[in-house]
């Protein structure tokens, strides 16, 4: 029997390649003999980076920049020796995990950070960098980002916009000077790895979607869709950038904000890891493909993780599973969307039981999968 085991971080739980540990544990507690692939992913969202450079063999590098509240941070910069290729996530500058939940603050959380991050990926060397974006904090549309390399903000006065902007801002700005933008912003090539589809505004955008879980009420909410969409529009009247168009929501907004201050392009955050760590060759001749993360939601459905993996292991006409901590969509509206089925694993528990009892639950939920495909195949 052989089983690749390509699951996603559960989120504010156990990074990919614990999750994919877990799998093994418990899979050799019925299944001794099996060839078992531990294949750890991401999407776009946080340990992008990271995955995507243990596949390249990039080297980290530590840059301290501003957080999503303003204070310095650590964050990570990864760079192949050839200096071909530079990966950063946009989380370890501006991410939801590194502002306390009783300081959340998503009208004034910046990607400035992100900004400087990119700056030190670019200055680097490199020819090529791939920015992962999700797990924000922020709502901001990418300019606080933007302001770190240069680009000015100003408002109906004339007067510029001071840094770092968060979303409270974005319905202030009437016009954009890239004319001090560094240079070495063009001299590469930047692709962003979006972990959703959605658009920039709207019903389905940043705003709507995701700014509550990182604490906006509904008016701030409100607010910070009125101001992308004015973004938008400014940016469309001052560069001739349409950035209203699918994955521009990822990250609150950064996404559109790379795509219109550096010119990037937007991609599926989990085919390009997958691509990374040749899923579809490791996919190939396997019995089952075992996937996971922590909530399966609505989310889930627009370009996340488990979709991808049991997508492309349905090409190669191998079975998927998902293993996850809770989910809010039933297991037909699954399917429909690609994903074969999928299991939680502490169903009954309360979340704090699942979370503090996760590698032991995830273990004992592929043992049983284990054991139901060993019996079915006998």
């Amino acid at each position: 029997m052989k089983i690749i085991c390509a699951p996603d971080s559960f989120k504010d739980c156990l990074p990919a390649s614990r999750v994919a540990a877990a799998m093994q544990l418990g899979i050799r507690r019925v299944a001794a003999q099996a060839h078992i692939d531990c294949c750890p992913i991401a999407d776009g969202g946080e340990g992008t980076a990271m995955i995507l450079a243990a596949a390249r063999s990039a080297l980290p590098r530590s840059v301290a920049v501003a957080g999503p509240l303003g204070a310095k941070v650590d964050a990570t910069l990864y760079v192949e020796d050839d200096h071909s290729l530079g990966i950063i996530d946009m989380a370890s500058a501006a991410g939801l995990t590194l502002v306390d939940r009783l300081q959340r603050d998503v009208m004034r959380s910046t990607t400035y950070g992100v900004g400087e991050l990119l700056l030190a990926a670019c200055e680097s060397g490199a020819s090529r960098v791939i920015v992962g974006v999700g797990g924000s904090a922020s709502n901001d549309g990418g300019c606080g980002m933007a302001q770190a390399i240069g680009v000015r903000f100003m408002d109906a006065m004339g007067a510029i916009i001071p840094a770092p902007m968060g979303g409270i801002d974005l319905l202030a700005v009437a016009s954009i000077d890239m004319r001090g933008i560094n240079p070495a912003i063009f001299e590469v090539e930047i692709i962003v790895a979006c972990d959703v589809e959605n658009p920039l505004t709207g019903d389905q955008g940043a705003a709507r979607i995701y700014a509550a879980q990182k604490g906006a009420t509904g008016e701030q909410i409100e607010l910070l869709d009125r101001g992308l969409v004015n973004l938008a529009a400014v940016v469309q009247r001052t560069l001739g950038i349409d950035i209203t168009v699918p994955r521009a929501g990822a990250a609150g907004g950064l996404a559109a904000g790379l795509v219109a201050f550096t010119g990037a392009s937007l991609a599926s955050g989990v085919e390009i890891v997958l691509d990374a760590v040749h899923f579809d060759e490791r996919v190939r001749n396997c019995d089952l493909c075992l996937t996971g993360e922590g909530r399966l939601d609505g989310q889930s459905l627009s370009g996340k993780a488990c979709l991808g993996v049991a997508r492309r292991a349905a090409k190669a006409g191998v079975p998927s599973i998902a293993l996850v901590g809770s989910a809010t969509i039933d297991s037909d509206q699954a399917r429909q969307a690609g994903l074969p089925a999928y299991e939680l694993i502490g169903e009954g528990l309360s979340a704090t039981d699942s979370i503090r009892r996760a590698e032991e639950l995830i273990a004992n939920a592929a043992e049983r999968i284990a054991t139901r495909f060993l019996r079915r195949n006998s």
